[in-house]
């Protein structure tokens, strides 16, 4: 622990000009991809059709951002690295009607202060560019050059100035999947300008400018997921959204691919965030979320985007008015490709309470059953106490040390659930969570005895991932073979899986390859850092019967079998239960054979 020192009366003073300026930077710069958010920004707001980046050691040596907007004029060079300088705001008033991206003028201003800025520069009618050199904050004078019309901006060694700052940056793993994470959301929102970018000499985006939107979801995410996704198109009043959505069979295990832009700004909003989730309300698994791409045109003056120097927060006039629109527009779109099973006529269930509809897909009537149990217990003529005591969780089975008893196959329940018969009572088991629970055992036994066969497939799969999910796969490609994986590179954002662990079968390897990549947040750690453990977990999640997918008898009683013989029977890798048992005694006490709890 650090005692905060007690430094006494200090004279009031001002700021050093260029402390301040750092300060004032570090609320605009917080790290390479800050730099490229606010020039690709400004190329966009001069007009610009192409839009080129090249960046070296994740940014942090060199970044250059080549436009052919409309670009500077010679004597205006000066004064755009000045701090509150821009040509786009007039006036207060101006505030509450932007249309552009950058209003502040804070940027070029802020990325001088604590880089080596380089601005290169012509306008249609000058006959000749013009060069202006600004390092840490201090300008050189003004150069005529040759060069086209547009802007080409160089930020060389970045924090080089302000060590503290540079000390804090995260590995270049995750400083690039930051940049590729922005570079990928402004492609899809101006599908009309071209856009490309460069690590060193490996291009990792580049898109046509054709104005195909769906197109660049395939360049990022692969043809069949580009052809899977939902379009939507709402209009109400003065508010008007576009973009797609995955369906609810099409889900990612976090919210970062849902993107959205308001009047061609990415923003991070919860609230509209929040408005796409409760569109999905009860047609995603718990821990799933969508794919979204929306884009929200609505009057300026009904949103303030003046909130925060970063401009990626707003604040909407009126807030509910814009959560139910998005709500109403997504859900709308889903039901119209997914419509939701209709229920079959009234049904009495043991006295009065409709039965729930039951789907391949779901075990609606084992969670209504769980749910409510108070219906369940109350039959006609009879006063019974509410089934309160119905676990829930595996707080009543044995201890952890005891392995599982012999089970007695029953059968499945609503293509999602086993139920058996043990000495002490009712087990209902989660097949999924049980499978999972199979094949990391059995996998990291395979593991722990370096002994994982492959089995080479017949046609490779062919996987198409993000630029971000990209370089990292490409930067541990190594550690997959420890799994029995034979993965090759096959062009920009592309991969081929060769061979697979004999140990999933026929299972997808598309769908094996996509389980270690998707999970990860930007705070986590890159592969090499994880516990193996949790790598072989994920790819065993996906990779694990699902809920709702049918087993013969035979399936049924060797997952049971299975999951009697391992080590930790109760739980899937990830914590979840993978059983509920209902014991005897709790039966006979429900049931009024030994009186009332």
């Amino acid at each position: 622990m650090f005692a905060r020192g007690i430094i006494g009366r200090m004279p009031i003073r001002l700021l050093a000009p260029e402390v301040a300026s750092q300060i004032a930077a570090g609320e605009v710069v917080e790290r390479p991809a800050s730099v490229v958010k606010e020039l690709v920004e400004n190329a966009l707001d001069s007009g610009a059709k192409t839009i080129q980046v090249v960046i070296q050691e994740a940014g942090r040596r060199l970044i250059e951002v080549a436009d052919d907007g409309a670009g500077i004029p010679a004597a205006e060079l000066p004064l755009a690295v000045e701090r509150h300088a821009t040509s786009k705001l007039a006036s207060a008033a101006d505030l509450f009607q932007i249309v552009t991206l950058g209003f502040r003028g804070e940027a070029l201003a802020s990325i001088g202060s604590v880089a080596r800025l380089t601005i290169t520069s012509r306008v249609q009618s000058a006959a000749a560019g013009a060069r202006l050199r600004v390092e840490g904050g201090h300008c050189g004078p003004v150069e005529p050059v040759a060069a086209p019309v547009g802007t080409l901006i160089r930020v060389e060694d970045l924090f080089y100035n302000v060590p503290a700052r540079l000390k804090f940056l995260k590995q270049d793993l995750t400083e690039r999947r930051a940049i590729d994470g922005f570079f990928t959301r402004y492609a899809l929102a101006y599908p009309a300008a071209r856009f490309r970018l460069t690590d060193g000499a490996t291009t990792s985006l580049q898109t046509s400018g054709d104005g195909d939107r769906r197109a660049i979801m395939a360049a990022l995410y692969g043809v069949d997921v580009a052809r899977q996704m939902l379009e939507v198109y709402a209009q109400e009043d003065q508010l008007k959204l576009t973009g797609y959505i995955s369906p609810a069979a099409l889900t990612r295990s976090n919210r970062k691919e849902m993107t959205f832009f308001i009047n061609g700004r990415w923003v991070s909003d919860t609230p509209l965030t929040q408005a796409v989730l409760q569109a999905y309300h009860t047609l995603l698994m718990v821990g799933r979320y969508p794919l979204a791409a929306l884009f929200l045109e609505i009057d300026p003056s009904e949103v303030d985007v003046n909130v925060h120097p970063a401009k990626a927060e707003v604040r909407f006039r009126s807030q509910e008015r814009i959560f139910s629109f998005v709500q109403r527009s997504v859900r709308r779109v889903l039901l119209a490709y997914s419509p939701v099973p209709a229920l079959p006529p009234a049904q009495a269930l043991w006295g009065g309470a409709p039965r729930p509809a039951q789907s391949p897909s779901s075990a609606a009537g084992l969670d209504w059953m769980l749910g409510h149990p108070s219906e369940l217990a109350s039959l006609p003529g009879e006063e019974t106490s509410p089934l309160t005591a119905l676990p829930v969780s595996t707080a009543n089975l044995p201890p952890e040390t005891f392995n599982l008893p012999i089970l007695r196959l029953i059968g499945q329940i609503g293509a999602t659930y086993l139920i058996a018969e043990g000495p002490d009572g009712l087990y209902l088991i989660d097949q999924h969570a049980a499978h999972e629970r199979v094949l990391f055992e059995k996998l990291m036994a395979q593991h722990d005895q370096k002994n994982i066969p492959a089995q080479a497939l017949l046609t490779p799969a062919v996987v198409t991932l993000p630029a971000s999910s990209a370089a990292m796969l490409e930067s541990q490609m190594h550690l997959l073979s420890h799994f029995g994986f034979q993965v090759e590179s096959f062009g920009p954002g592309t991969f081929q899986v060769r061979a697979m662990p004999v140990l999933f079968g026929s299972a997808d390897p598309a769908a094996a390859l996509r389980a270690l990549v998707e999970d990860f947040e930007e705070d986590e750690s890159p592969l090499q850092n994880e516990l193996e453990a949790k790598i072989a977990g994920r790819v065993c999640k996906r990779l694990a019967v699902k809920a709702g997918q049918a087993l013969t008898p035979e399936e049924q009683r060797g997952l049971l079998i299975d999951l009697e013989n391992c080590d930790s029977p109760r739980t899937c890798p990830h914590g979840r239960p993978t059983m509920i048992h209902l014991s005897v005694d709790m039966l006979e006490r429900q049931f009024g054979r030994r009186g009332a709890r």
